[in-house]
């Protein structure tokens, strides 16, 4: 059954993961389906966001430049994360290089799951601010490393 194997394959994404067994079959029930031919573009850079695509099947590239070697993702990966908790514009184009398919996640189900899943949401915010510690130590070494 398809939707077993989205819920196993939705478990698997670190961000996903943070959902109850419920909680995650709620939302991918509520999730639409998208299939993408190769080729297809799925949305364009500085696009208005309004949600997030968990990609089911296939691969989709991540082009955040023309010159720029796009960054290729494949299942279980979260496209347009930051799209699930706030409003922002697309930081790259993303296109299938094969047939692929996603399902949209629109925020305002991702929220509404959150704040019927308070376990969820303090298991998401503590994933998030670990993200964000990286990053800033990331940050702060490359600082490092530029000023010598």
């Amino acid at each position: 059954m398809v939707i077993e194997e989205d819920l196993r394959n939705l478990a698997r994404n670190p961000t996903l993961s943070v959902f109850e067994p419920a909680a995650l079959r709620r939302l991918a029930l509520a999730a639409t389906p998208r299939t993408l031919r190769a080729g297809e573009v799925l949305f364009r850079r500085d696009d208005i966001s309004d949600g997030g695509f968990f990609l089911r099947s296939g691969s989709i590239a991540l082009e955040t430049s023309a010159d720029g070697e796009p960054r290729m993702v494949k299942p279980p990966a979260l496209i347009g994360e930051m799209a699930l908790i706030t409003r922002t514009r697309r930081p790259a184009t993303a296109v299938a290089r094969e047939n692929s398919s996603v399902l949209f996640i629109p925020r305002t189900l991702f929220q509404r799951s959150l704040s019927e899943q308070p376990k969820s949401a303090e298991r998401l915010r503590r994933i998030m601010a670990a993200r964000l510690r990286g990053f800033v130590k990331d940050l702060d070494d490359l600082r490092t490393r530029a000023l010598g």
